[in-house]
C-alpha cells in the first residue's frame, strides 16, 4: 500500500490514511500508471483528462503526479479545486486565473487539478478552455470526471485522455487484506467477499466498508458488511427474481417488502443490485433481456420521481406474468 505522509498517517479516516502517495502504489490501473510515469520521468506533462467511475484512483493519481514532479514543494505548485462545489464561471475566472498568474520559480509549470469537472456549466467550461489557452506556457491542467462525454470537445482535444476502469476483485482484495493486517482486524473470507461485492469496483467504498464494519464488531463478517452498508445479500435478491420469474408474485413481493421496509434498503440500490445480478440468476436469455429492459424503465422513472415501491412491484408483476405464461 502507499507510503503515507506523517500528516496523512495520523488521520482516523482510512481512505486518507491509505491513499496512494506514489504512482507505483495505485492498484488496478497498470496502463494508466505506466503512461503517467513516462510523463513524470521526462518532466513533460501535457494537460490531462482523467475519466472513470468513482473510487478508481483519479484523484490519487493527480496528487501522486504532483508529488513526484515537485517533491517536498508539491503543495506550492499544485492547486486542487472541486467543480461540484464551485460550479459557476466565477471559479474559472477567479481562483484558477489567480493561481495561474502568480509567479513561481524552480519549475517550468504548475498544476491545477479540477475534480468533478463534468459538473462545470457549459459557460464555465468555455471560460476554462480560454484560460487553458492563455496560460499554457506555465500551467498544466488535470481534469477529473466520471463522464468524459460531459466535457466539451474543445477541452478534450487539449488533453491527453486517461480512462480509469472499475477496479478488479484482485486489486480490492489485496488492498483490503493489507489494511486489515495493518490495523489488526480479524477479517474472514466471507467478510472479504462481501466487501468486494459491496465495493463494485470502488476502492474508496471498500475501505470505508472495512472501517465501518471493524468499528461495529471485532470480526468483520459477511453479515456485518451487508448490515453497515445497507446492502441486500445477493442470494436474497436472486431468490426474489427467481420466484417472480416462476410466477410466484406474492412470494417475490414479500421479499421486496422485507428489503425496502425491514432492511431499509433504498430502491435505487435494489435496482443496481438487480442489474449486476441479471446474468447470474439462471434466467433464460429472453427473460434476462426483458428484465434488463424493464430495469432501465424503472430506473428512469424512479429518478424522475415516481413511487419507488410501486415501480419495483410492477417490475416483479411483469416478470411473474411472463413466468406464468411460459
Amino acid at each position: 500500500m502507499a507510503d503515507a505522509d506523517d500528516e496523512v498517517a495520523s488521520t482516523d479516516i482510512w481512505i486518507e490514511r491509505y491513499r496512494p502517495q506514489r504512482l507505483s502504489a495505485i492498484r488496478g490501473q497498470d496502463d494508466v500508471v505506466e503512461r503517467l510515469k513516462r510523463y513524470v520521468e521526462e518532466d513533460d506533462l501535457p494537460n490531462l483528462l482523467f475519466a472513470g467511475p468513482a473510487g478508481t484512483g483519479k484523484t490519487s493519481a493527480a496528487v501522486a503526479v504532483a508529488k513526484e514532479l515537485y517533491k517536498d514543494d508539491w503543495r506550492e505548485h499544485f492547486l486542487e479545486l472541486n467543480a461540484s462545489d464551485e460550479r459557476g464561471i466565477d471559479v474559472v475566472r477567479g481562483r484558477i486565473k489567480d493561481f495561474a498568474r502568480a509567479s513561481f520559480g524552480g519549475h517550468e509549470y504548475r498544476i491545477i487539478f479540477l475534480d468533478e469537472a463534468d459538473s462545470l456549466t457549459d459557460d464555465a467550461q468555455s471560460a476554462l478552455r480560454r484560460t487553458m489557452e492563455q496560460f499554457s506556457g506555465h500551467t498544466r491542467f488535470i481534469l477529473s470526471c466520471n463522464y468524459s462525454s460531459r466535457i466539451i470537445d474543445p477541452i478534450q482535444s487539449r488533453c491527453a485522455v486517461f480512462r480509469f476502469q472499475p477496479l478488479g476483485e484482485e486489486a480490492i482484495e489485496a488492498v483490503v487484506t493489507e489494511i486489515a493486517e495493518n490495523e489488526g482486524i480479524d477479517l474472514n473470507e466471507a467478510g472479504l467477499a462481501a466487501i468486494v461485492y459491496v465495493a463494485d469496483g470502488d476502492m474508496r467504498r471498500a475501505i470505508n466498508a472495512l472501517q465501518a464494519a471493524a468499528v461495529l464488531d471485532g470480526t468483520v463478517t459477511e453479515e456485518t458488511v451487508y448490515q453497515i452498508t445497507a446492502t441486500a445479500r445477493p442470494e436474497i435478491v436472486q431468490d426474489m427474481v427467481k420466484r417472480a420469474a416462476e410466477g410466484e408474485f406474492l412470494a417475490a413481493r414479500g421479499i421486496l417488502d422485507d428489503l425496502l421496509v425491514k432492511q431499509a434498503i433504498a430502491a435505487d440500490d435494489v435496482v443496481n443490485q438487480l442489474h449486476r445480478s441479471v446474468w447470474d440468476l439462471g434466467l433464460s436469455d429472453k427473460t434476462a433481456i426483458e428484465l434488463l429492459e424493464h430495469l432501465g424503465e424503472v430506473d428512469y422513472r424512479i429518478a424522475a420521481g415516481a413511487n419507488e415501491r410501486l415501480q419495483l412491484e410492477a417490475l416483479l408483476a411483469i416478470l411473474a406474468n411472463a413466468g406464468s405464461t411460459d
